[in-house]
């Protein structure tokens, strides 16, 4: 006689997640660890679920710009506009600059690109330390007819 077979045991229902009404979600870099969060908008700070740090959301309306900290390398975020970004891991103070207020120049000894503060005389490689000049040279002219 066939002996009949059990049933495969029905998977635990996944957990709840709310979500919000309208759907739309924000994201902010972590205070604490730097972690990515992302948070329902109208929300006016966040607890992260690694390392419990909570960070505030910054206004609606609010435009943020990232620059990449020059002493650790980490991914900052910062509110546009700002003139200086201190890094919390290792709390260099990074210049923020506007993309109207900065130039671009080549590595006068390994062609890296660099970029500096306009107004700036030179400027230090950070790939080989060689110093390029970068002030513009005015040459006096005397014209005899």
């Amino acid at each position: 006689m066939p002996v009949p077979l059990a049933p495969y045991p029905t998977p635990p229902p996944a957990p709840y997640t709310p979500t919000p009404t309208n759907g739309s979600q924000s994201q902010l870099v972590c205070s604490g660890c730097r972690n990515l969060l992302v948070y329902p908008v109208g929300a006016t700070s966040v607890c992260c679920a690694v390392c419990n740090a909570v960070t505030a959301v910054p206004p609606p309306g609010t435009e943020m710009a990232q620059i990449v900290c020059g002493g650790c390398h980490t991914l900052l975020m910062y509110i546009r506009g700002a003139t200086s970004v201190q890094c919390s891991c290792c709390h260099t103070v990074n210049l923020a600059l506007e993309a109207n207020q900065v130039a671009h120049v080549n590595c006068g000894n390994c062609r890296m690109l660099l970029m500096y503060q306009y107004g700036a005389r030179s400027v230090k490689c950070a790939v080989c330390n060689f110093v390029t000049s970068v002030g513009v040279s005015i040459i006096s002219c005397s014209f005899n007819p």
